[in-house]
């Protein structure tokens, strides 16, 4: 094979796309409750991950505007910016904007919940009817 790329990278005898490592990386953040270094990321991942690797998938999320980072010595520390249900959010907020049919997209949304789901959100909708986040 090939020289490894931050876009596909070879572990354990299998290519992972790019989108499957900013999971990992970002889970990695994520459990880790702290900022981290990319030396730090790539020693809390398994298998054999390049350090330009992990810094190239770093820069990515922070550019996603995923990651916080902050200057740590020579390295930057990064931290992700929510947990999981926010970034989902982020994602949602990120699609419906980059469409001119916002309607067409939020009844079709719409159409596709769950009964549980529909009563939900229409309890979210109303004033003073958001939970607090689990």
């Amino acid at each position: 094979m090939g020289a490894a790329t931050p876009t596909a990278v070879v572990r354990q005898g299998r290519r992972r796309a790019s989108g499957a490592l900013e999971g990992e990386v970002l889970a990695a953040l994520q459990r880790a409750g702290a900022p981290l270094t990319p030396r730090e990321v790539q020693d809390t991942l398994p298998g054999e991950l390049t350090y330009s690797t992990v810094v190239t998938i770093l820069s990515r999320l922070h550019g996603k505007e995923v990651l916080t980072r902050t200057p740590r010595g020579r390295a930057y520390a990064y931290a992700p910016l929510t947990d999981e249900a926010g970034l989902a959010a982020r994602r949602m907020h990120k699609i419906l904007d980059g469409r001119t049919d916002r309607e067409v997209v939020l009844t079709r949304f719409a159409e596709g919940l769950t009964g549980e789901d529909e009563a939900l959100l229409r309890q979210l909708l109303q004033p003073g009817g958001a939970p607090r986040p689990r």
